[in-house]
């Protein structure tokens, strides 16, 4: 057997543990051609086979292998051969095939075979052998033979060797088996198995019975659960027309099943119902029978098709409208169909259809009804509730199984009555409900509760034919065979008793009790007092299923009334339910509940009711469960006590119904409470608590005083969220610029978020072609938005377009000599052009997303001119000058490189593309040679192919190599690569072995190569590799001319390669110290005597016969570069003084003489690297690097006439004075990369402007200008490096300058570095930076190595692909803000934190973001700052993750304007912000607020409907004005202080008062809210955070809670002084009281937190003489002290109220 993974995966074998004959479990492969599999499941992970030859089905559990199984079976199959004989018991192996070797008829001829270890198996089956093969485990099975060939032994390819039986002698011995042929026997090669990747594990299998057909494999399989959530495994097996049930279930760790007994079920067909947890089974009869699990629910009734139990005598009159038989159910098909012998029938809604068309009404007639001989033949296609019938005619019926319930109520109660009763219980009365629920024409939704009622209580033992209420539920003529309806009338004309009937319904009463009514102002009938003929009391019938468990059900009926009253949505059904709470809490005689009830909803709950006796003796059958509690659990009551910090109860949880109830007791106990830890104050752990259950729209539902404090701490954390929130506190909190960033944090890698310009391409048609045009217009606006300095660096760095060649024609000069000159200039113009690519790839890096259908646009390399007046075009081919040949090679390189650059390292790029991308003409191979550079650098090229690779590497072209070379190394930094490392080794023969054949490497290829081992080995002070490349610095050059050209770039590569590989290491290289490498790298910097050439390679320097005479010193000149950078990048950072002394520049004239100036600016930069933490930024660290010899005697930079000296070479002194100078600025670069440090900007330009000032000097003879050029433009790169990025307009001036700058002492190289410069300064199009870590540094050292080629193809000093490794160093800063209203880039205001460091305190600053963050190492925190937006914090003291994957996402960070404020674009000096007019106007009552006004504050449009139709005056007003004002004046509280979803609380407060000083309060729900919000307000924890927080909290308006409280007071007041006293007196002894009061009573108890009379009883109140006494009782009680002063009078038995 077989399983595979994926698709494309290998196909792989199973294998099977179990437990063994001998008690020890085996794993081995399944090889069992008797199993077939007849069910897989995914949810529990199963698998059913079924065994043909024993007829019987197991059970399995599919899981992944463990290693140790995989090992077992792997072993196990490398010891085959050696024939075990094993007893006959081994019943495994009776259909095995012997495979023999054919090649050797003395090896063993048994393979050993493994098989399914069935445990069952008989061993007398008759295809035993006495003597069978040992069951070992084999390889793995071969992918070339089905299973059912029999080969399971081999992987790979096999030979088929048809040969005799006499190879296999002891064949015959095995050859029962029925596809096994004794003609062939196979060759077995050496393969390696297949591991296998899945695992079954035995769990069931059925038992063994007498009768056991052949065939009775299953032919449908299914898992259903019963109504009570108990799983099932149903299998039907049609040829003994059974359908077989296992109960099964977790254990209880979860780790595996528990298969029961079997049940079988008469089935010919079987289809699971899973919508309503049931399975509809076709009996052999034809019935159609609903079974919950194993139990019957009863048979289902189709109208239209025929019940099979009628015979043909007893016909079904046809009824008169066919078509509403089908489509509605309500009425029942046939009124006869009553008597049948189930009283049970379904009427589901059937759909007609045939298979072939649907039909018209007419055919459905005929087709259902004559022919009575249909019958239904299988079922299928079971979804949720509907099922297909396949009707012997071939027609098909779609049937709708009904639901259980449909009203959310009874769904609930249902829910509840389940949880608590027992299983067996539960499910028969499930059953009956269900059956009398969907009785034919089953009821209509209103009546479906009143029908729940009924069938309920019948169940209890309650007779609802004589209990007045349930007698009066109006059922609506259902025919329901529990209830009769009333008799009809014979009279049509009515009478007075329907009128007096209607009057006494419950409905009436409810209706009168109804809020609308009195909205309406309804009178009161006066309804005549009903002929009661019912008896006062009734009995139970305790024999009835549901009666001893009816404490239980009235506790969980309870449970569920209160977790409907936190769902405000609920109130019609909190009605009703309480009507059935009342009945049975007066059957159980708890009177605490009933006055409960009687708070809650004093106009529905009325004194006389009849009550039910139940009797002493049958008392003792009822099970009261452990939690049913004597005082009733009240939601309201238990915040309550919560919030006045009372000792609370936990409150009563039943999982699945009080799930609302369970989060609110938990919310504000975690909120108000608080564990002291963790939440009194941090309202953001509270809140990532529940959002687990809570949604915004949950919140709205809740009742406004229960969801106070949830607004409360919502409110508290909008102010102040942390950035790493998950999303879902983000969203209940309203914060939506958060709940964006997390999720889009949570987005995979792909096209990033960033806003991408979409520009039409075709517009400009000119400025397609020059490669900038897919940069990021809309940010770039926002970061330079006063000048058009983007647009002047793309014409400066533009390289598509011919260049204006401006020469003026002399009178004396020829045509001819004319062109040529117009030549000549086109060519000094040419040097400039092709050094801008390199620029250019600066400008636009990673700033494009490519389409994988096209090709990358690479714009053209534009040689030619034009020439004013007339525009003629100049050409450099035209044969009239000389032209270097192979001019634009490089150039074109760099072309390639800066269009590669362009992507984006987020796309999505495969191998394909970038084949797909190499072009046709051979003259563009140096363009894609720089592509794939490029792809290397940006990280794509480590999805190319291995084999492309290589195929790109015997083409043997030079570029290719290089670009290809460069690019694989950069994508592997620092991996230690084995198979890159190979690659490299090829191309330099100091890797290779000695022996080796010589290969003829170009040399540029070998120094390309020797870079990329550096980079591929960066930071690891890998020995080998360390050792190699050192020698490699100072290799001689060879006897046939070899390596002597262009040395010195090979010698600075293995420098740089070596500085690379011990990257800052210092002094802790391990394991070096005995090859000296600082003392060795010193001997190559200052020069002596070579050294004994150890290593390979020394047989190659011993022939004499050399072109080059270099004796046995070191050639310095070649050397010193390499070493002295070598130096620098090992000992970086390290502060090394020792090292650091040897790179001072020489301070005795002797001395300079022998060190060539450009190495001093080397010696000066690597020595400041070492001491990096000495750099300063201001020229007085500078110049101190100056020697005092020099400082004394050099002509200062300003200097006019020259000073004479004798013994002095002044030009040595000059020349060396600007190269320290130049070099001292370069490390300055380097220290202050990236970090627009301000004082390091104005030191460096002071240096530029003076240098630029001795250009024109006359002293600038001496200097030389090449070297003052070359210094100038070491300084502009060093000020672009520490500006990088930031687009600064000085640097760029300057830039323009030498942009402009073209003849004379002006080469390629020059030009290249202003233009670095120049695109180092607007790096990423403003949104990378550079980064001073080891590793940019040492890349920003090969790019901006102080050599600059002489002419576009000068490699001799430094090659030039190079200059691309700034890449390495670049690093995403760019912070931009997007409105997450707008989805629009805007500005927002930030304020960065920096560690201290020695140089610093900790220091805060603050930045108008789009804005380039510093380094993020160095900052602590960032935060958006208010007032306009709405604050959040991003925290690096925990890591800076989350920080870096919004930067490189593009740097998007959502923010979120605050209410009546103006983005910064509309309004930068913030004067027209709406909150600021306001503001002046606040002491001005709160109508000046126009309604009009409110759009500034939000774009929420029921905010826009409320103020239209809430808040603008009409006319004759009259008293609604005051109302006008309090909604104008409560929305505008709202929205200033944004929180707009408090407006739905102030209002109903504001009802709720109105409604109260009305006294039309006909419940107490709205009361219990109110007093909820002031005791949240009045308690401790709220209090605390007020004083932690002043300004804060959601009533702002401190006016309006004291006006509402006080209006409260005084209406209670006034009802208890007019004759409320009495009422309440009688209420308190325990008499009745007159119904007209009973709402205000309610409302008074539930308001002052009176308690039951039974409590006050309890606490002895009774006897009290004075005030004082009772205050002392009182306080036991915990009872306010305002409701004691007005119970007092009352309880003292004295007339004189107290209330005043």
């Amino acid at each position: 057997m077989f399983s595979m993974l994926h698709p494309l995966d290998e196909i792989t074998p199973l294998v099977c543990k179990s437990g063994g004959m001998f008690g020890s479990a085996r794993v081995q492969y399944v090889a069992d051609y008797t199993m077939r599999i007849v069910f897989l499941n995914a949810e529990p992970s199963i698998v059913m086979t079924y065994d043909t030859v024993q007829s019987l089905h197991t059970v399995w559990a599919l899981r992944r292998v463990k290693p140790e199984e995989q090992n077992t079976v792997l072993k196990f199959s490398e010891q085959m051969g050696t024939p075990q004989h094993v007893a006959t018991s081994s019943s495994l192996t009776a259909h095995l095939r012997s495979i023999s070797k054919g090649d050797s008829p003395v090896g063993s001829p048994f393979q050993n075979y493994s098989s399914i270890h069935s445990q069952s198996r008989s061993v007398s089956s008759p295809s035993m052998q006495s003597r069978s093969p040992s069951i070992s485990n084999m390889a793995a099975l071969s992918r070339s033979h089905s299973p059912a060939l029999g080969v399971h032994s081999f992987s790979g390819v096999q030979r088929f060797n048809f040969s005799s039986n006499t190879q296999s002698p002891k064949r015959q011995s095995i050859t029962h088996s029925p596809n096994s042929t004794s003609s062939d026997s196979f060759l077995m090669p050496e393969t390696e198995p297949i591991v296998p990747e899945l695992c079954i594990d035995h769990l069931w299998t059925e038992t063994v019975t007498n009768m056991r057909e052949k065939n009775s494999q299953a032919s449908k399989v299914f898992i259903t659960t019963d109504l009570c959530e108990q799983k099932f495994l149903c299998f039907l097996v049609e040829s003994q027309l059974q359908l077989r049930c296992v109960k099964f279930q977790e254990s209880n760790d979860k780790s595996q099943l528990i298969f029961g007994a079997v049940t079988n079920i008469q089935a010919k067909d079987a289809a699971p119902v899973e919508g309503i947890d049931t399975l509809l089974v076709l009996e052999g009869s034809g019935n159609l029978v609903l079974y919950s699990g194993v139990v019957r629910v009863g048979k289902v009734f189709i109208p239209g098709l025929p019940a099979p139990s009628l015979t043909m005598s007893n016909q079904m009159p046809r009824p008169s409208t066919p078509l509403d038989s089908v489509s509605t159910p309500s009425k029942p098909l046939n009124k006869h169909l009553g008597p049948l012998e189930e009283g049970v029938l379904l009427s589901p809604v059937p759909e007609l259809r045939d298979s072939a068309k649907l039909h018209d009404s007419t055919y459905v007639e005929d087709c259902t009804f004559q022919q009575l001989g249909t019958f239904i033949h299988a079922l299928r296609d079971p979804v949720h509730n509907r099922i297909t019938l396949e009707l012997s005619n071939n027609t098909m019926v779609r049937v709708a199984i009904p639901e259980i319930a449909t009203s959310e109520l009874v769904k609930r109660c249902l829910q509840g009555v389940k949880a608590i009763l027992p299983k067996e219980i539960a499910v028969q009365m499930l059953v009956k409900w269900y059956n009398a629920y969907n009785a034919p024409g089953g009821p209509s939704y209103h009546s479906e509760w009143n029908l729940f009622v009924t069938c309920l209580m019948n169940m209890m033992g309650y007779n609802t034919e004589r209990l007045s209420w349930t007698r009066n539920l109006d059922l609506e003529g259902s025919l329901s065979p529990v209830i009769a309806p009333k008799k009809a009338r014979p009279s049509e004309t009515g009478s007075d008793e329907d009128w007096e009937y209607l009057l006494n319904s419950d409905y009436h009463r409810n209706f009168e009790s109804h809020p609308v009514a009195k909205a309406l102002r309804l009178d009161p009938l006066d309804v005549l007092a009903p002929k009661d003929d019912f008896p006062r009391s009734l009995s139970l019938d305790s024999s009835t299923l549901l009666f001893p468990h009816i404490p239980a059900i009235f506790f969980v009926l309870h449970l569920i009334y209160e977790e409907l009253k936190l769902n405000s949505l609920m109130g019609e059904g909190i009605r009703s339910l309480v009507v059935l709470l009342v009945q049975l809490a007066r059957d159980l005689k708890l009177e605490a509940y009933i006055d409960y009830y009687y708070r809650d909803y004093p106009a529905l709950v009325k004194t006389s009711r009849q009550t039910c006796i139940i009797d002493q003796v049958q008392t003792g059958f009822m099970h009261h469960p452990t939690f049913f509690s004597a005082e009733p659990p009240s939601i309201f009551q238990w915040l309550s006590s919560c919030l006045k910090g009372e000792a609370v109860q936990p409150y009563p949880y039943l999982s699945r119904i009080c799930e609302r109830s369970k989060l609110v007791v938990l919310s504000v106990a975690l909120y108000i409470l608080g564990d002291e830890s963790a939440v009194s104050n941090e309202a953001s752990h509270y809140l990532y608590k529940i959002t687990s259950g809570f949604t915004l729209r949950d919140l709205e539902s809740l009742p406004f005083g229960v969801a106070l404090p949830i607004r409360d701490a919502i409110y508290y954390c909008r102010e102040q969220p942390a950035s790493d929130w998950p999303e879902a506190v983000c969203v209940l909190i309203g914060r939506q610029d958060l709940s964006k960033q997390a999720c889009e944090g949570n987005l995979q890698k792909g096209k990033s978020v960033m806003l991408s310009s979409d520009i039409p391409s075709g517009t400009e048609s000119e400025e397609d072609e020059d490669g900038m045009n897919d940069m990021n217009e809309e940010v770039m606006s926002l970061i330079w938005s006063e000048d058009l300095r983007v647009q002047e660096v793309r014409r400066l760095l533009q390289s598509a377009r011919p260049v204006r060649v401006n020469v003026v024609q002399m009178p004396e000069a020829s045509d001819h000599e004319y062109i040529e000159e117009k030549e000549n200039r086109l060519l000094q113009l040419c040097q400039r052009t092709m050094a801008l690519p390199v620029g250019r790839g600066m400008f636009t890096l990673f700033s494009y997303h490519p389409v994988p259908t096209e090709q990358l646009p690479i714009p053209k390399l534009n040689l030619t001119g034009r020439a004013p007046p007339r525009n003629t075009t100049v050409d450099l081919n035209s044969g009239n000058i000389d032209v270097p040949p192979n001019m634009a090679c490089w150039a074109s390189f760099h072309n390639g490189v800066a269009a590669g650059l362009k992507i984006a390292p987020a796309s999505q790029i495969d191998s394909a593309w970038i084949v797909y991308n190499k072009p046709k003409i051979a003259e563009l191979a140096n363009e894609y040679a720089g592509f794939l550079m490029a792809l290397g650098l940006n990280g794509h090229l480590t999805k190319l192919a291995t084999l492309n690779i290589h195929d790109y590497l015997t083409k043997g072209h030079e570029m290719t190599s290089i670009g290809l070379l460069l690019g694989v190394s950069a994508a592997k930094l620092g991996t230690m690569d084995m198979a890159i490392t190979r690659l490299l080794s090829i191309h330099i023969p100091a890797l290779l072995p000695p022996t080796s054949t010589e290969l003829d490497v170009p040399h540029n290829v070998q120094v390309a190569a020797v870079i990329g081992i550096g980079l591929v080995y960066q930071g690891t002070a890998h020995r080998h590799t360390a050792e190699v490349l050192l020698a490699e610095i100072g290799r001689p050059p060879g006897p046939e001319m070899e390596y002597c050209t262009d040395r010195e770039s090979y010698s600075l590569a293995s420098g740089l390669a070596l500085g690379m590989v011990c990257l800052g290491h210092g002094s802790n290289l391990i394991g070096m110290s005995d090859l000296n490498v600082p003392e060795q790298l010193y001997q190559y910097m200052v020069g002596g005597h070579r050294r004994f050439q150890a290593g390979m390679h020394r047989e190659k320097h011993k022939s004499p016969s050399y072109q080059i005479k270099e004796g046995d010193t070191i050639n310095v000149d070649v050397t010193c570069p390499g070493a002295t950078l070598a130096l620098a990048m090992i000992y970086l950072k390290t502060n090394n003084r020792s090292i650091a002394d040897w790179l001072q520049a020489p301070d005795t004239m002797y001395l300079l003489d022998f060190v060539k100036p450009e190495f001093l600016l080397l010696r000066t930069l690597a020595r400041c690297l070492i001491l990096w933490d000495d750099i300063l930024p201001n020229s007085k660290w500078v110049n101190s690097n100056v020697p005092q010899i020099i400082r004394e005697n050099s002509i200062s930079l300003h200097a006019t006439e020259l000073p004479s000296s004798e013994d002095l070479s002044l030009e040595t002194l000059a020349q060396a004075h600007v190269y320290i100078i130049a070099g001292a600025c370069l490390s300055l670069g380097f220290r202050f990369a990236g970090s627009e440090n301000l004082a390091a900007f104005k030191c460096l330009y002071k240096y530029a402007t003076d240098f630029l000032k001795c250009l024109s000097a006359p002293t600038a003879s001496i200097t030389g200008h090449y070297n003052l050029e070359t210094c100038l433009s070491v300084l502009l790169l060093s000020l672009a490096m520490v500006m990088a990025g930031s687009g600064n307009l000085k640097v760029l001036q300057l830039c323009r300058f030498m942009h402009k700058k073209t003849g004379g002492e002006m080469n390629y190289g020059f030009h290249l570095a202003h233009h670095m410069a120049l695109g180092l300064l607007f790096l990423g199009g403003g949104r990378y930076s550079l980064s001073t870590s080891n590793s940019s540094i040492a890349a920003l050292l090969c790019a901006l190595y102080p050599h600059f080629p002489v002419h576009s193809t000068d490699n001799r000093y430094h090659l030039q692909a190079l200059r691309h490794l700034y890449v390495l160093a670049a690093e995403p800063r760019l912070l931009t803000p997007v409105d997450v209203d707008s989805n629009t880039p805007c500005y927002a205001l930030i304020e960065v934190t920096y560690k201290g460091t020695q140089w610093y305190a900790e220091a805060t600053e603050e930045l108008m973001a789009p804005t380039l963050l510093p380094e993020l190492h160095l900052l602590k925190q960032i935060r958006v700052k208010g007032p306009r937006y709405w604050e959040l914090l991003i925290d690096l003291s925990k890591g800076t993750n989350h920080l870096k994957s919004i930067l490189s996402k593009g740097g998007v960070l959502y923010v979120k304007l605050r209410a009546g404020q103006l983005s910064y674009k509309e309004d930068p000096m913030g004067w027209r912000s709406l909150l600021a007019q306001t503001v002046t106007h606040r002491n001005s009552e709160a109508r000046a607020f126009k309604p009009e006004a409110i759009s500034a504050f939000t774009s929420d449009p029921a905010l826009f409907s409320f103020a239209d139709y809430f808040c603008k005056p009409t006319v004759n007003m009259g008293q609604k004005q005051e109302i006008l004002d309090l909604f104008s004046s409560i929305l505008y509280e709202c929205v200033t202080q944004e929180n707009p979803e408090m407006l739905p609380t102030y209002i109903a407060i504001d009802q709720a008062v109105r409604r109260l000083e009305r006294r039309e309060m006909s419940e107490t729900f709205e009361l219990w809210q109110i007093k909820l919000v002031l005791e949240f307000f009045s308690s401790r924890s709220h209090q605390e955070r007020m004083t932690r927080n002043p300004n804060r909290g959601l009533f702002m308006n401190s006016e309006f809670l004291p006006v509402m409280k006080c209006t409260i007071d005084n209406t209670l007041d006034q009802w208890l002084q007019a004759g409320g006293d009495v009422c309440l007196h009688s209420y308190l002894s325990g008499q009745p009281t007159e119904e007209s009061q009973l709402s205000m009573l309610a409302c008074f108890l539930i308001y002052h937190s009176v308690l039951t009379p039974g409590q006050l009883a309890a606490g002895g109140l009774e006897g009290s003489t004075n005030f004082s006494e009772l205050l002392l009782k009182f306080k036991q009680l915990n009872m306010p002290v305002r409701a004691l002063l007005r119970l007092a009078p009352l309880l003292l038995r004295n007339p004189q109220s107290m209330v005043l």
